[in-house]
């Protein structure tokens, strides 16, 4: 095996004893652990030039050896291939969220399942959608003079709204249903409030409730354009406190920071898991994490999800989760436009 092969070996198995472990690594533990094939004479040797190359360092004398950030980036740059997710693993992503009912409720249970796979902290950013249509409107008689305006869009989001009505039988609301629908199924929603504007011009006993409907309908597929996220797991940083040099508040301030948030994902490629080592993250805060990063969605609809963590982490699993769950997102927004 030549020396850089070997070497790599070496900065492999220091990488992957620091994360199980904690402990800085020194050449009898990798003897005993790890069949490198050589003499525990050369593992030093090897060891005194992934120093020297600046890979690994003594945090304090008498002490084993611990990744910097340029050696873990050579071990992820080096990743032979990505740990697979586990049979059982796969099997309960798929369950989890199979159950999903629309967007909202598979991008929540997306965080959170991100955040127990890796122990990390998990974000997950929502689609925006070039092009949304309404799919259906409903009004619903609760009773009492309300009733339940209900809209539902190809994006995944239904949304609901109660009004105030007087006077309106079954039939009344029956009819405005279908006028609402007849104007309102399979249009994009950018045109939607000149659309209702005109229905709601119609003078006739319906006129006081229709307004209201109309205007509901627009309320409720009004997108702001902000885009939103979701954060869970931020307990886990708790239990990573050993390593981080300063305290952990600099990264909780940036992980408040939803444009700090979005700034990470900007060079995320849409088809692929990028990794970001300490000072490589733009934010400060973050300057002594790694986020690994990825992408989901299709043509009409794209976005992304990530896992924050401390430098010693798992990168071939956390890679491995998001890049599974990100394809997993891809095939429920194709399945759901």
């Amino acid at each position: 095996m030549a020396t850089a092969d070997r070497r790599l070996d070496v900065l492999r198995a220091i990488v992957s004893d620091y994360v199980a472990t904690r402990e800085p690594v020194g050449s009898k533990m990798l003897v005993e652990r790890y069949d490198l094939g050589v003499s525990p004479a050369t593992i030093r040797n090897d060891m005194a030039a992934l120093e020297e190359d600046g890979l690994i360092y003594q945090p304090h004398t008498s002490a084993g050896r611990i990744p910097t950030v340029k050696g873990y980036r050579l071990f992820v740059d080096r990743l032979a291939q990505l740990k697979p997710m586990s049979l059982p693993e796969r099997r309960a992503m798929e369950t989890f969220l199979s159950d999903a009912v629309d967007i909202d409720d598979v991008v929540e249970r997306t965080v959170r399942l991100l955040a127990q796979l890796t122990r990390q902290v998990a974000i997950v950013q929502y689609p925006r959608f070039e092009r949304t249509h309404i799919v259906r409107v409903e009004l619903v008689d609760l009773g009492e003079s309300r009733i339940l305006v209900v809209v539902i869009t190809d994006d995944g989001q239904v949304s609901q709204r109660v009004l105030a009505y007087h006077g309106a039988s079954a039939d009344d609301i029956s009819y405005l249903r279908d006028q609402l629908n007849s104007v309102c199924v399979g249009t994009d929603i950018k045109s939607i409030p000149d659309l209702l504007t005109t229905l709601a011009l119609i003078g006739d006993d319906l006129a006081q409730l229709r307004v209201g409907a109309c205007q509901a309908v627009v309320d409720l597929t009004r997108r702001d354009g902000e885009d939103r996220i979701l954060i869970a797991g931020t307990a886990n940083l708790a239990r990573s406190t050993i390593d981080f040099r300063r305290t952990i508040v600099p990264v909780l301030d940036a992980l408040e920071e939803q444009v700090a948030l979005l700034r990470l994902f900007s060079a995320v490629p849409t088809d692929d898991v990028t990794v970001s080592i300490g000072e490589e993250n733009l934010h400060d805060g973050l300057a002594e994490t790694s986020v690994v990063a990825g992408a989901y969605g299709d043509d009409n609809a794209t976005a992304h999800l990530a896992v924050v963590g401390p430098m010693r982490m798992d990168y071939a699993s956390a890679m491995s989760a998001v890049r599974a769950i990100g394809t997993y997102l891809s095939h429920f927004l194709q399945k759901h436009n």
